[in-house]
Formats: structure tokens, sequence, C-alpha cells
């Protein structure tokens, strides 16, 4: 077993990497050849939000041990380094489709089926919430497992966790070309298939604490610790800058319409970025074939800040203790 692993990219997947190896007790230095949270990971949304509970298959059972796991994983990070990632488990409100009563509590029958009970779904006439979204049908689905986190301060608080214990962490470097965990991603994912979607999202002034999040009509509106509530965000396979524009303007006025409680709070920040996808839409975790020492962690797109900590938890149990529990489906193309 390696006594030092070197992690190339400092976004959630590498520096939870780096993390999960650090805590095992393994030497790391981390190579970032931008800055932390260059790509994906220095957005504004961070819903930790799980899939739809009915059809269950394995990818939704690990995102699920993750969502149920991410409370004492993130208080573990910020002990260690001192940064708050801003952490809550504040749960979500859905508008219900009008005509859609039916299916709505089947999905709450397959949320009892799958999910902890404390974590389940219902159906209800009168939200308690703050920031509540319009519904044609009067009815919202409220969940209590959805959270969130800050991406920003999250990457922040891996960073500061990561060198409290040790390891290095090196910015405005490319990791050398040796065996490494490559966790790099749009740039990463091209010999594997995957590529990039760009997404927009925005930072509104406005305290709503820990209000439940929102999920309407597509668009996340997620309040966070600070002060601030995030809107996002656009998803566009066809261009890959990462300038804003008007379609960011356009999802801002959508979100104020969906909550009006959301008033004329002014925008404090804007933000664009290309987001990883693999070609399966599962993270990509495991050995990179052909290339022996070399393994890959990768294609987080929409639930990558969710799904970093398992999936690094299972790279390092296949690379320390040959332990291979990563489902087939996360599996790196060959």
């Amino acid at each position: 077993m390696a006594s030092e692993i070197t992690v190339a990219g400092a976004g959630v997947f590498g520096l939870a990497c780096a993390w999960e190896l650090l805590r095992r007790g393994i030497r790391v230095r981390v190579f970032e050849a931008a800055r932390i949270g260059a790509g994906a990971s220095g957005g504004h949304v961070g819903a930790l939000a799980p899939h739809a509970p009915e059809n269950w298959n394995a990818k939704k059972q690990v995102q699920l041990e993750a969502l149920i796991a991410a409370e004492g994983w993130w208080t573990e990070v910020a002990a260690a380094g001192g940064v708050d990632p801003g952490y809550a488990r504040t749960g979500r409100i859905q508008p219900v489709p009008e005509g859609s009563e039916a299916r709505m509590a089947e999905r709450i029958e397959a949320a009892r089926a799958n999910w902890p009970e404390w974590a389940g779904m219902e159906m209800t006439e009168a939200p308690q919430a703050p920031l509540v979204p319009l519904s044609p049908s009067g009815l919202w689905l409220v969940d209590r497992l959805t959270a969130r986190v800050s991406p920003r301060r999250a990457g922040a608080a891996l960073a500061a966790a990561i060198i409290a214990r040790g390891g290095e962490l090196i910015e405005g470097q490319a990791a050398p070309d040796a065996p490494a965990i490559w966790a790099t991603g749009v740039a990463g994912l091209a010999p594997f298939g995957g590529g990039g979607v760009k997404g927009q999202s925005a930072l509104l002034a406005l305290d709503m604490a820990d209000a439940p999040q929102v999920f309407a009509d597509g668009v996340h509106i997620v309040p966070h610790a600070d002060g601030t509530v995030a809107i996002g965000s656009t998803s566009e396979r066809d261009v890959m800058d990462t300038g804003t524009d008007a379609q960011l303007e356009v999802l801002i006025d959508k979100a104020r319409a969906l909550c009006p409680a959301l008033g004329d709070a002014p925008v404090v920040d804007r933000w664009a970025g290309i987001r990883p996808r693999a070609r399966s839409r599962a993270p990509i975790v495991g050995p990179w074939p052909g290339r022996p020492g070399h393994y890959v962690a990768n294609g987080g797109f929409k639930i990558g800040l969710a799904m970093a900590p398992a999936c690094a938890g299972m790279l390092a149990d296949l690379i320390l203790e040959g332990r291979d529990r990563i489902p087939e489906g996360f599996r790196v193309p060959g």
C-alpha cells in the first residue's frame, strides 16, 4: 500500500478523495492547475437533493447513503479545518402540478419503501416555510431528506481540513503525469467519452437562514446560512463558454415569479461554468483502464457535491484495502 498518493484536481471530488485518504492515515499531495473550485465546484446552488424514490437502483442507493452520512462527514471536515462548509439538512418544498396528485401519492409510497422513516415525503395544503413556490394545484410535496452545502465554502473547508491534517495543496500547477487519482473535471472526461454541460447560477442578497429549499419547474432556489439565496441553474449542452448571459437573467426572473417572496432582492453574484457529465450520467470511479496506479473520480454533473464523499470512500476502500464496492454503473469505461 502506498504511503503517499497524488490527487489531480481541487474540485469537490479531488478534495473529498484527498480528505478521505488523509483521515485514513495516508499522506496526500493535491495539484490544482488553476485554483480551488475553479470548475463546476465554484458555483452557488449546493442542493444535496435526492433522486425521485421510485424506480429504485444502485445509483439512487449510493446517493441516499451519501445524503444520510453527509451531516457527520461535513461536521468532521469543519472540525478538522475550522471552516464552516455551510451544511444543513433544511428539507425541500416542491409544488404539485395539477392532475399529478395520484402520481405524487405513488412517489410518497416509494419514499416510504426506500428512504428512512424520518426522511419521508408528504403532501400538504399548508407548507410551513418562509419561501413557498406558487402551486397551481394548491398542494406541495415536502421532504426532510434534502440538505444544502455552500459550494465555495465547502471547497474552502475541505482545503483547510486537508492542510490541517498535514496534506499538501499546490494551486496553479498541473499534476505530473504519474500514478494519481484524476479528478480533473470536464477535461479529464475526454478519454472516457464524457463531456460538459454549461450551467449558470446567481446569488441573491436575502436572508432566509435555514428555510427549506425550493425545487419548482426545473429551478433550484436554495437559501444559505450567510444571508444569500442561490438560484440555478441553466443546462446548456451546445455552449461551452463560461460567461453569463441573458439566459441567466431569464432564470432569475423565473425564480422570482415562482417564489414571490424573493421580491426584488438584489443579485450579488453571477456564475457560469462547465459541469462534467459522463455518458452514463452517473459518476465514474475506479481504476483507469490500461494505466496501472492511475484512478479516476469524475462526472459529478448535477449531483457532485452530494456524491463526492461516497465516491471518495469507495475509491479509498479499493486503493487501501482492495475492497471493491463500486457499483457497475459507476465503473470507468475502458
